[in-house]
């Protein structure tokens, strides 16, 4: 069994030095993004570019956001049911699903882009796998895989916490 502490911190380590798929995404292939709005209403400001992880194109592996929310589950979606959203394609199991979305993406795309959230709360990025879910207070945070997660979940309050002050100035590293 390996030691999660020594596999997190090689993690870390392989993160920082670039040596992990999207773990630099500013500048990598993996990442997309806005464009800031190039004009502003009296009142608003410009948003700032928000970066999506994705692999070849696809936002969060091609799984069904909406399907953790209204299944409790990782579903798989379908290139039958696609919607484009912050130049990424998201994937959906059912045409309901993908309403759902394109009505409200906010409410159901993952946090930090869908990075991993434990990677983005020590201030690094991280390719996820769709399977290592949690929804809290009605936002779902996706993690690298199980044992990242796992350790993620020892301190969710603190490490959310932690991952909002990095976004999206992480994308930067």
């Amino acid at each position: 069994m390996v030691n999660s502490k020594l596999a997190i911190a090689l993690l870390g380590a392989a993160c920082s030095a670039g040596l992990m798929v999207g773990c630099t995404p500013a500048t990598g292939p993996s990442a997309t993004s806005d464009s800031p709005a190039s004009e502003t209403t009296e009142g608003e400001t410009a948003a700032e570019p928000i970066s999506v992880y994705v692999e070849d194109g696809v936002a969060i592996q091609g799984a069904d956001p909406v399907a953790y929310f209204t299944e409790e589950a990782y579903v798989a979606g379908s290139s039958e049911f696609v919607y484009e959203w912050m130049n990424a394609t998201w994937y959906f199991s059912s045409a309901e699903n993908r309403d759902l979305f394109a009505n409200d993406p906010e409410a159901y795309a993952p946090k930090y882009g869908g990075y991993c959230a434990w990677a983005v709360s020590q201030g690094n990025t991280a390719p996820i796998d769709p399977t290592a879910w949690k929804i809290v207070d009605g936002a779902l945070y996706l993690n690298y895989n199980a044992s990242v997660q796992e350790r993620w979940s020892q301190d969710i309050p603190g490490n959310i916490a932690k991952a909002d002050e990095n976004w999206p100035g992480v994308l930067n590293n």
